[in-house]
């Protein structure tokens, strides 16, 4: 039983042949996160509950499938020494597949502490700048898809599981800016994750791919000498081509179209927000104008204390002006009968 797939001189067959190697790396990541989990619970039992942990532990279980449905029989084999097509289609499932759900599904402290382990946070917090991730993801999508490359690798079970390795590191390494569960990891917004995710995953792979499919001649002697499964090896490239041309943008754009649509949802709310303050603070002070008034005619209305109708005086006088006098003069008025 071989342990991971390879180039092999022989006709294909449809019998199943499990790679024991990718059961193992498989079981291997799921027992090893499903055991972090219950360390950090059992060690943290006041942390407060996270609303995402069930999906993020799906998130993990559904990345560990699509790693292990690119690597095991029959899409291993088929990539590693019949089809370039497959082949191109394991480098999506390893990129936009197994290593985004694989970071989604990490919480936070628990990248926290693998970094903190590994000594790897300075290399992390260098990769996370979406110009490097750009570079060095589309680096290694050209640099594994050479020609020399392909044939040498592909040809050992060594070669053919560190390129796939390294496929899956540079998924994670392009995905970084996006997901990372480290929030200073991620673009600082939602417009530089959009321009990132264009340019980096959507843009710079068409060039190669069309390479690949227009060439004129095959391009990979493992593919153009295997064993014929129904294409010719010019047909099968190009199809290769197309995939990595065109192949990736259904994911791209669907993960673009999610993150404008969040970053609309919250302007939003934050316009809506913003219009209800202002709602609530002019309503604050009509009623404050409004209290202040009411209070003002009140006290015009109530006059001084002690004081009598106009042109009366405390004393009750009435203050007259005779005819021909130049001024007024004080006359007493009754206050009424002494009930004394």
């Amino acid at each position: 039983m071989r342990w991971w797939c390879a180039a092999v001189d022989a006709p294909w067959s449809w019998v199943p042949r499990p790679y024991i190697g990718v059961w193992i790396l498989c079981g291997a990541l799921l027992a090893l996160y499903f055991r972090s989990r219950a360390v950090y619970r059992r060690d943290h039992p006041d942390a407060p509950a996270d609303p995402k942990d069930r999906r993020r532990a799906v998130w993990f279980v559904l990345g560990t499938g699509f790693l292990w449905v690119a690597s095991d029989w029959p899409l291993g084999a088929l990539g590693a020494g019949y089809l370039s097509a497959v082949h191109m289609l394991q480098y999506m499932l390893y990129t936009l597949g197994a290593a985004p759900l694989l970071l989604m599904g990490m919480p936070e402290w628990m990248l926290r502490n693998l970094l903190r382990h590994t000594r790897l946070d300075t290399a992390y917090r260098l990769v996370a700048n979406p110009v490097v991730a750009a570079l060095l993801f589309n680096l290694v999508l050209i640099a594994t898809h050479a020609p020399v490359s392909v044939d040498a690798l592909r040809s050992t079970q060594v070669g053919s599981f560190a390129l796939d390795m390294v496929w899956l590191l540079s998924g994670i390494i392009l995905w970084t800016p996006v997901v990372s569960p480290l929030p200073e990891r991620q673009a600082r917004s939602a417009p530089a994750k959009l321009v990132y995710l264009f340019l980096a995953a959507a843009v710079v792979p068409m060039i190669p791919g069309g390479f690949i499919a227009f060439s004129p001649e095959p391009l990979y002697g493992t593919y153009e000498l295997a064993p014929r499964i129904g294409p010719s090896a010019l047909e099968d490239q190009q199809m290769a081509g197309v995939i990595m041309k065109v192949g990736n943008l259904p994911v791209i754009w669907t993960v673009m179209a999610v993150i404008w649509f969040r970053w609309y949802e919250r302007d939003q709310a934050d316009v809506r927000r913003r219009r209800d303050a202002r709602r609530v603070a002019a309503a604050r002070a009509s009623g404050e104008r409004l209290s202040t008034r009411a209070t003002r005619g009140t006290a015009t209305a109530d006059g001084p204390a002690g004081a009598g109708p106009a042109g009366a005086d405390p004393a009750g006088t009435a203050t007259v002006t005779a005819p021909g006098a130049s001024a007024p003069v004080a006359t007493a008025v009754p206050s009424g009968p002494d009930l004394n």
